[in-house]
């Protein structure tokens, strides 16, 4: 007789960002945990709104697009009817599972993993113990920790374990405070290496980044300095990488945060800009871009340069996986992250254009290097098994 899997349901929000960047970085986790050996469920319940990307269909409105949205990404991906889409900012209606197969799902899961902490926990979700707190994006919660914020407070004690995006997290050169009563474990984006391993045609000439330029909201104020999340401050401090290392840069932004006047500066320092929606609403289309580019060359919010967090993002990973050699800003990652081969950090201009000559002098080498790297520290058996294990799994 077959043994039945344990179970595992991973609460997101595709639906709310339909974009190829944080559909793949949820799909690692959904097929992860599965290839793992676990019975994945992915659930919505989150009552945030789905994105205006997706068309209002019928009386559901966009709920209705939503859920044959995840509908269709379950059948790709092999999960068939292991997704719900809870209407928690509408009717209340479930989509996908009922709302008794929910129920049952929550009640009888080993774990529900709370992805990016978009989901404000429900009492089905905290009751059984088993609910982790996963951010992906560290800083915000950690001041309001700091600060004493009671609505941070009691969102978190819902969930029994902490993990976020901040490598360095707790090092003596991490500026980011320490919560005694939260204990938040750092960890890292998981990538399943064949969906990106020999993916593509080869490398291009061009180092190519994607994202959001200009985003005002979301800074933090921690002991009397600003701390901001807009890239731009960061891009800018760089806009001569084109010109003093005679190397092609693409820059894959949302023209809806990029005004006309950033974008002929850009030009002016010899930049490409293009519209990364022309792309990044399909899977393919965005993997082909990772794929097809020489590496990445991208900035770090200041908040994670500044405080020393360690962040490492999720899309640089998928860099190195596909063997694309990744050269970033500086955070403080390579405390637990080896640079100098295929991965390379930076917080000047010098270093930068030494980074830049050392991979195309032997791009082979650098490319090898940036697989292994993403085998050896990102891949899903590494960063999953883990979690798992951190969490007594």
């Amino acid at each position: 007789m077959r043994m039945s899997r344990k179970r595992i349901v991973l609460l997101g929000m595709m639906s709310k960002y339909p974009v190829a960047g944080v559909v793949w970085q949820t799909l690692h986790y959904l097929v992860g945990f599965e290839r793992l050996g676990y019975e994945v469920y992915y659930v919505e319940a989150g009552g945030h709104q789905p994105s205006p990307l997706l068309p209002e269909s019928g009386d559901g409105g966009r709920s209705e697009s939503a859920a044959a949205f995840l509908e269709s990404l379950a059948e790709r991906f092999g999960f068939g009817d292991r997704w719900a889409f809870h209407a928690l900012h509408t009717d209340g209606r479930c989509y996908g599972l009922n709302h008794s197969q929910l129920l049952e799902i929550y009640r009888s899961a080993e774990l529900l993993v709370n992805l990016h902490g978009a989901t404000t926990p429900l009492p089905e979700h905290s009751e059984g113990g088993r609910l982790i707190y996963l951010e992906t994006d560290p800083v915000a919660v950690q001041i309001d920790l700091f600060h004493s914020r009671p609505e941070t407070i009691e969102y978190l004690a819902a969930h029994q374990a902490f993990f976020t995006f901040a490598e360095n997290y707790g090092r003596p050169d991490c500026r980011l405070p320490v919560s005694d009563r939260f204990p938040f474990r750092p960890t890292r984006q998981p990538v399943v290496l064949d969906f990106w391993q020999s993916y593509g045609n080869g490398p291009g000439p061009v180092f190519t980044t994607v994202g959001n330029w200009r985003q005002m909201s979301r800074k933090v104020e921690f002991e009397g300095e600003t701390y901001h999340w807009s890239k731009h401050y960061e891009f800018l401090k760089f806009l001569d990488v084109p010109q003093r290392t005679q190397q092609s840069f693409e820059l894959a932004l949302s023209r809806r945060n990029l005004g006309i006047r950033d974008s002929r500066r850009l030009a002016k320092h010899g930049w490409v800009v293009r519209d990364a929606l022309d792309f990044s609403t399909d899977l393919d289309a965005y993997r082909d871009y990772i794929a097809g580019s020489r590496g990445e060359f991208t900035v770090a919010k200041d908040q994670n340069v500044r405080l020393r967090t360690g962040w490492f993002s999720d899309r640089s990973a998928t860099y190195l996986a596909t063997g694309r050699p990744v050269v970033t800003q500086d955070t403080g990652c390579g405390s637990r992250i080896p640079t100098g081969e295929g991965l390379f950090t930076f917080s000047t201009g010098d270093e930068i254009e030494e980074a830049i000559c050392s991979i195309n002098s032997d791009y082979e080498r650098h490319s090898r290097a940036a697989f292994e790297l993403a085998r050896e520290y990102f891949g899903h058996d590494v960063v999953l098994g883990r979690l798992l294990s951190e969490v007594g799994l």
